[in-house]
């Protein structure tokens, strides 16, 4: 976690800030279905909205009166999502959803056109184990402080894809730059990590969360102090899934200036769902993946603190 430290204090300390007021076009409203259903034994939620313009920050209205379903295409149960207040919904009931290995079909039905998409449901990864390390303080942390790494091992076979998620002390770590995705135990598909525990990026080094220090441009907060909660989350993603997390991480994380020119909006970003009315004018984007997911929470008790000192 050091290098990747001491990268981001150079490109922080090399950055510039001006302040412009654009005049911006209101965008085309488009379609968004977002469709991450999983096995975790709650309700499992599809929303579908309509994209606001850049400046509205409030939050997206559900498109009303969808028919949603997800059908098994290798059994042909079919799952019917509910519409609820803020999304499409279906509970488990006891039984968790998909089986593994099995393809799903999303289909999407609205203002009388229908979406559809498939997803493959991935092999369940566990998460090990999750231990402290006692770093001592440096150029950004500048106290001795904590930092959380979680163990799972990647099963045999190329290909299989993973979206790592976070929680520290029960918050979400959602910014752009915490998107953390593997393919195999690493960061592409190959031999040298296929079957083999997640490389040390993956594991350690975007769990542990840089806050800054309020009124502190250049000085972050410890990652964990002992009290500190942290839960992972490791979801089975498909190829197309890894390839459209990859082009939201990129399009959100990417330094301006000229290369800004030819980036491709963030509405383009490769989806994997189709209007089945080939002629259609409708814009949409999106994406559907069924995941199976393997979990651990670990808090930082004063005693595992104390252990990691000593080691």
């Amino acid at each position: 976690m050091k290098k990747l430290l001491y990268i981001l204090l150079i490109a922080v300390g090399f950055a510039c800030e001006s302040t412009i007021n654009p005049t911006l076009e209101d965008a085309e409203r488009i379609l968004v279905i977002d469709a991450w259903v999983n096995q975790k034994m709650e309700r499992q939620e599809i929303r579908i909205t309509r994209s606001q313009s850049y400046f509205d920050n409030s939050k997206p209205s559900k498109v009303s009166g969808a028919i949603v379903t997800v059908e098994d295409l290798n059994n042909g149960a079919v799952y019917t999502f509910q519409e609820g207040t803020d999304s499409y919904f279906w509970e488990p009931n006891g039984t968790p959803f998909g089986e593994t290995g099995h393809q799903y079909r999303l289909t999407v039905t609205t203002n009388g056109e229908t979406f559809e998409a498939t997803s493959t449901l991935g092999r369940q990864v566990a998460v090990d184990t999750i231990m402290f390390h006692h770093e001592d303080k440096n150029l950004l942390v500048r106290e001795a402080h904590y930092e959380a790494e979680f163990f799972a091992t990647d099963p045999t076979g190329l290909g299989d894809a993973y979206w790592i998620k976070t929680w520290k002390n029960d918050q979400y770590l959602g910014k752009p730059g915490e998107i953390n995705i593997a393919v195999d135990g690493g960061f592409t598909a190959s031999q040298a990590v296929d079957g083999q525990v997640f490389i040390q990026p993956i594991r350690r080094d975007l769990i542990n969360p840089l806050d800054k220090v309020p009124g502190k441009q250049n000085e972050f907060l410890p990652p964990y102090v002992p009290g500190d909660k942290v839960y992972v989350e490791v979801h089975t993603i498909d190829q197309q899934a890894f390839d459209f997390l990859w082009a939201v991480y990129y399009h959100t994380n990417h330094p301006g200036g000229l290369t800004e020119l030819f980036t491709i909006p963030l509405a383009n970003a490769p989806t994997n769902i189709k209007n089945t009315q080939g002629n259609s004018t409708t814009k949409f984007a999106g994406f559907f993946n069924v995941a199976a997911v393997g979990a651990k929470e670990q808090v930082l008790t004063q005693e595992i603190a104390n252990q990691a000192q000593q080691k």
